[in-house]
């Protein structure tokens, strides 16, 4: 897990300096924003056509999603990255892994692993999340 959220928070949200946050930051950063809340924050980092499977399969555009954050319905209080994987083809990226969380959603709270895929891409000088796809894994043996 990378430590940098207070100078990644200053980046992503006007992508201060001469060069936009890496891509594992960029990835970060939606992780430690998602988990304060910061709907305004997260909004450059995703595209205005972005699309999130979710693990229901439910499918939430970004309007949706940055106004369910906004009201907070659903808080994220952890939310870890292992196994993380990049890959890039180009302006485009995939990112994979496995995301550890703990949540509570309407009142109910909830913890899993999700098993997840990222598609990035830079436009503009910078990273955006075009699509997500998460995946509950199966709850492991004792």
């Amino acid at each position: 897990m990378r430590a940098w959220l207070a100078p990644g928070l200053c980046l992503v949200a006007g992508w201060a300096g001469a060069q936009p946050p890496s891509l594992a930051q960029a990835d970060d950063a939606w992780n430690r924003l998602r988990q304060q809340g910061e709907a305004a924050a997260l909004a450059p980092l995703l595209a205005e056509d972005r699309l999130l499977t979710r693990s229901d399969g439910r499918m939430q555009h970004k309007a949706d999603d940055l106004q369910a954050l906004a009201t907070r319905p659903r808080r994220t209080p952890r939310i870890d990255n292992e196994d993380v994987r990049i890959r890039r083809y180009g302006d485009t990226a995939v990112a994979t892994g496995t995301s550890v969380q703990a949540a509570v959603s309407d009142g109910q709270p909830w913890q899993g692993r999700l098993r997840v895929t990222r598609v990035w891409e830079l436009r503009d000088g910078r990273w955006q999340r075009v699509a997500s796809h998460s995946s509950r894994r199966a709850p492991t043996g004792p």
